[in-house]
């Protein structure tokens, strides 16, 4: 990281940035360039672990799925804590931001335990204090992407 004063350092402190952004974008290898597709998620972690994995839906069919059956190796990108920073000069403007960076490997749950483990998980980032039940019928209509983070790292600038 070239701006080492702006690294979260803390595990606790990316996962905490983590939980305050609405969306991932997603980046999937594809043959011409790179795919980012922004997407709702739900985290999950638990502490003196160092796992995390992201829980995300979709489609059962779509540009995404088929580059993921390709190759499962995606990068993504969380941010939140926006706010410009003006400056006397256009040089002086910055930004005021959080962000969470990584990659891992992504795999589509086909078994209904799975899929509303990840449906419970993303539904306790939006409304954690709801309980949901997810009928047959709606299993059927979703496919829940299980992504497990290999490397991740944080970043802000606060002033």
């Amino acid at each position: 990281m070239r701006r080492n004063d702006r690294e979260v350092k803390t595990r606790r402190e990316i996962l905490d940035i983590l939980d305050r952004c609405d969306a991932v974008s997603l980046g999937i290898n594809a043959p011409d360039y790179p795919y980012v597709v922004p997407m709702n998620f739900g985290a999950e972690y638990e502490a003196g672990n160092d796992s995390v994995i992201l829980w995300l839906h979709c489609a059962h069919e779509g540009l995404k799925l088929g580059l993921i059956a390709e190759n499962p190796r995606v990068g993504f990108e969380a941010d939140c804590s926006r706010k410009i920073i003006t400056g006397e000069t256009a040089c002086n403007y910055t930004m005021e931001y959080e962000s969470v960076i990584g990659g891992g490997n992504i795999s589509v749950c086909s078994r209904a335990e799975d899929k509303i483990r990840g449906l419970e998980i993303i539904m306790r980032h939006y409304e954690p204090e709801k309980e949901f039940d997810f009928p047959e019928r709606a299993l059927a209509a979703v496919c829940i992407l299980r992504l497990d983070v290999v490397n991740i790292t944080g970043k802000r600038l606060k002033r």
